[in-house]
């Protein structure tokens, strides 16, 4: 998805396209997703596809219902990630779920996927080492700046203040002995050089000091979220020798940064070779988690399907609870009319009328349920269209419907009576 203003607008842009009825979005240093429910498939395709406009196809991936669910559950476990089985991308889920539950853009559906893509990934967290050793590009990018340069008394520049920014900040401080923060909000940078270690020389800054700011340091980090790079050669000019680590998305070092004589430039591209060596560390954690989301998809999925028995089930009961009544009053009426009816007896009827609802409905009840564990949706399907609570207890769409084009399961439970008069009716 391209990046929308903000997770809050992209929900909202998305719930304004016809045919959605839940929208989620979440938008990370090197992520931006969303999701859509629609009672059409092509209405979600329509409506995700302004979001990718002038994106190349190359790095646009889309998912069906299922597919769509265990990557969630995978984004949320960190197995997605540059750095696998990073803490940070759990949190950023949470945060945007509350985003998109505020903007309206949470239903049913999404609530159910959303919560247990968030226990899944706590689940991973708690149950294996998948999150042992390196566990966000910020200390990523402060480990591969070790092992080039020694940063015994040396100066660190971080440009940006958000979460990795902030994460990296405190990775280098660790190690330096200055940390610089940079920042288009000045405010911002403050708030995070003061939040580091109190051993460690902090200076804040805006991004209108970044010339100089190269210059006094030895290594810089940028993690901005910019469209357009915010170091350019410019800028580096007489940085001398120095370590600038791109963790941005977009990138935020020109690429004609790294033809500067002493200025050496990595990518997320290098940080991710950094990441497989302690990838092999956790490939049996990985390989856990992974059966971890196995287990959990199928318990979602059982879960959306008995819901959706659930609704048919539903339906059926208010409509025969209505028609119930109403033909209660009709006969209890006509039996009261000498006035000699007493409440014994009024209890007798309306409780023959109980047994009688539920007896009809045990059998449709059972084999709908059956048919929602055996993944039977022509039967699931049919219920539904044939059922619906805002009638007055009658089927829904009976008077265009054959007796054959009904699922045994269903037809079977139907009264004669209703059978008949759709016969009578063709």
């Amino acid at each position: 998805m391209a990046a929308a203003e903000s997770e809050r607008s992209a929900v909202e842009a998305l719930l304004a396209a016809p045919g959605v009825e839940e929208a989620f979005a979440i938008q990370t240093c090197n992520r931006s997703e969303a999701y859509v429910v629609t009672a059409d498939a092509e209405d979600g395709r329509a409506a995700l596809g302004g979001q990718f406009e002038g994106i190349s196809d190359d790095v646009v991936d889309q998912f069906g219902h299922e597919e769509s669910l265990r990557h969630l559950m995978r984004v949320a476990c960190g197995l997605d990630s540059v750095v696998v089985g990073e803490d940070q991308v759990i949190g950023q889920v949470r945060s945007a779920y509350e985003t998109a539950r505020t903007a309206g853009g949470i239903g049913d559906v999404l609530d159910d996927a959303l919560l247990k893509a968030l226990h899944v990934g706590e689940r991973a967290r708690t149950e294996t080492e998948i999150n042992d050793g390196v566990v966000s590009l910020g200390s990523a990018a402060a480990r591969l700046a070790a092992s080039e340069r020694d940063l015994d008394g040396a100066t660190a520049l971080v440009v940006g203040a958000g979460e990795m920014g902030t994460l990296a900040a405190q990775a280098l401080a660790r190690s330096v002995e200055r940390v610089i923060v940079a920042n288009r909000t000045p405010e911002r940078a403050e708030h995070v050089a003061t939040s580091l270690d109190g051993e460690t020389e902090t200076t804040a800054v805006g991004l209108d000091a970044l010339q100089l700011a190269v210059t006094e340091a030895d290594v810089v980090v940028t993690a901005t979220g910019a469209p357009d790079p915010v170091l350019d050669e410019s800028t580096l000019l007489n940085a001398g020798r120095t370590l600038v680590i791109d963790i941005a998305q977009p990138r935020d070092v020109s690429p004609t940064a790294s033809t500067i004589d002493g200025v050496t430039v990595h990518d997320l591209d290098d940080i991710q070779s950094l990441t497989d060596e302690t990838l092999s560390a956790r490939r049996v954690a990985a390989a856990a988690v992974e059966s971890m989301i196995d287990e959990e998809i199928d318990r979602l999925m059982a879960q959306y399907k008995r819901k959706r028995a659930d609704q048919v089930i539903s339906a059926m009961y208010e409509g025969a609870e209505r028609m119930k009544q109403r033909e209660l009053q009709t006969a209890l009426s006509k039996l009261d009319a000498d006035g000699e009816f007493t409440d014994e007896q009024r209890e007798v009827v309306e409780s023959m009328a109980d047994s009688l609802v539920s007896q009809l409905l045990a059998p449709p009840t059972e084999s709908l349920r059956d048919a929602a564990e055996q993944d039977d949706w022509s039967t699931i399907n049919a219920a539904i269209q044939l059922f619906d609570p805002t009638t007055v207890g009658a089927p829904r769409g009976l008077e265009d419907t054959a007796p054959d084009e009904i699922p045994d399961a269903i037809k079977q439970q139907m009264p004669a009576a209703v059978l008949d008069q759709l016969a009578a009716d063709e």
